[in-house]
């Protein structure tokens, strides 16, 4: 062979071995982003209702690092077998399927999928036809809504979808994009954080559990282990000494977590401590998965047994009627943000809290436990489950974003997650404000939203009904 010959091949060789590291390497970052997609339009398609194509080109297009990949990603929508699958360059492939009560989950090879055997007969049907759009009280209410609907800068669209306001328990106004109803279950993200709170709350209601225990999970039960220490009050309050895991890198825990691994519970737990309890607040999406597992060994250790306890512990009595809280594939509850509501259901929720977990006449959370979660945790805005209004000064670290609402009163105290997802509750004006979009650049607008509520309700002539 020539020497020509021999450098074509070991070029030939460096090439294949070049494009073989490249693919590894950029094989967590690619099927993260088919996982994004595919559980994503998995979720629109069979929970929401939504146009899939629609909700990729709102919800996924725009994030920068999906953009990158846009132009070799493909998804396709199999409604007769209820999945969406997702590639780039025809491999790196995702799959999302849907199961009725247990939402979309990914597949993960061919590991076993606790969700394939669990019982969903809690589910609940709904009526066909969705009820009557309420219309608001007075007239500066819906001028109000309407200033959160309309589009301020094409180049950094709110895509607000829906608001709803509750006073004193009584629906006031709403309003909702078009596409969207008072029946559609829309994604929460980290609002699901407060229900998995809530869900914490009812277990010390029962006696099951106590927030100054240790954390009941198994992998740290070592007395020798430093997460020994760490309580379920600590990670409800995102104080336990875990990394704060929501940041600005391409592939954070929080991703790896929800994209790459079938146990949600069981990587959170192998995470180790990045500081001592109680002295370092960190954003921790571990935690809420931790608290997850919590909540599902607590119940029956399954995933037809949580499903049978939230449904009836939390949805039913709270009035909640489109809610559908997803499901890894070990069976745990992912409940640090894969939970889809209809924005009235989600007021219901704020609602709870507002009347110190009583609903309907019924006791669903421990008395005190809205104060509770509203407690501020070290010098931070963040309480347990909720961020709270005392502390107006500085900025969440990575974020960016204001810790609180400086033109709101101090005693509010809300839910918060990705793409402006918000339940504002206050207690002083019995007011809870419930605002969901698909938010990606622009500012929210929920604090404006709230304060115009708020002059309204206090204004001379507001009509009573």
């Amino acid at each position: 062979m020539t020497i020509r010959g021999y450098l074509r091949i070991a070029i030939a060789v460096l090439l294949g071995c070049g494009l073989a590291l490249l693919g590894w390497r950029a094989s967590p970052l690619l099927r993260t982003a088919t996982g994004s997609v595919s559980g994503s339009l998995c979720a629109a398609a069979f929970v929401s209702g939504l146009d899939p194509d629609r909700v990729y080109r709102e919800e996924q297009l725009p994030n920068a690092g999906m953009a990158k990949v846009a132009w070799a990603l493909r998804y396709t929508v199999d409604r007769s077998r209820r999945e969406v699958r997702a590639t780039v360059l025809r491999g790196f492939a995702s799959r999302a399927v849907f199961r009725e009560g247990f939402g979309c989950r990914l597949i993960h090879g061919d590991r076993p999928d606790a969700i394939d055997s669990a019982s969903s007969s809690a589910v609940q049907t709904a009526a066909d036809a969705p009820p009557p759009l309420a219309e608001a009280i007075d007239p500066r209410l819906s001028k109000a809504l309407d200033a959160a609907f309309f589009e301020t800068d094409v180049r950094a669209l709110r895509q607000t979808k829906a608001v709803v306001v509750l006073r004193d328990g009584r629906l006031i106004a709403e309003r909702y994009a078009a596409g969207y109803n008072v029946d559609t279950p829309i994604w929460g993200h980290s609002l699901t954080k407060s229900v998995t709170s809530a869900l914490i709350g009812i277990l010390v209601r029962d006696g099951k559990l106590n927030v100054d225990q240790a954390a009941p999970v198994a992998a740290w039960r070592a007395s020798s282990d430093p997460r020994h220490a760490v309580t379920v009050d600590d990670l409800l309050r995102m104080d336990s000494g875990l990394p704060f895991d929501e940041t600005d890198a391409i592939i954070t825990p929080a991703t790896r977590m929800w994209m790459l691994e079938p146990d949600s519970a069981a990587f959170a737990a192998r995470q180790p401590l990045v500081a001592q309890p109680c002295t370092q607040w960190g954003y921790s999406n571990l935690s809420y998965a931790l608290l997850s597992g919590v909540v599902r060994d607590a119940v029956g250790g399954d995933a037809g047994n949580t499903l049978a306890f939230l449904r009836r512990e939390l949805f039913q009595p709270v009035g909640m009627q489109h809610a559908t809280l997803e499901f890894d594939s070990a069976g745990t509850p992912v409940g640090s943000g894969f939970m889809f509501a209809s924005a009235r259901d989600w007021a219901r929720f704020g609602q709870l809290y507002l009347d110190d977990g009583v609903a309907n006449g019924r006791r669903i959370l421990p008395e005190g436990w809205s104060q509770y979660s509203a407690t501020r945790t070290l010098d931070t805005g963040y309480g347990a489950g909720f961020w709270t209004n005392l502390k107006k000064d500085g900025e969440i670290p990575y974020w960016g974003a204001q810790w609180g609402m400086a033109s709101l009163p101090d005693d509010m105290y809300f839910g918060r997650g990705a793409l402006g997802q918000f339940i504002v509750i206050v207690p002083s004006a019995r007011l809870v404000v419930v605002r969901l979009g698909l938010t990606h650049y622009a500012s929210t607008g929920i604090e404006k939203l709230t304060a115009s509520i708020l002059r309204v309700l206090a204004s001379p002539g507001i009509t009573k009904q």
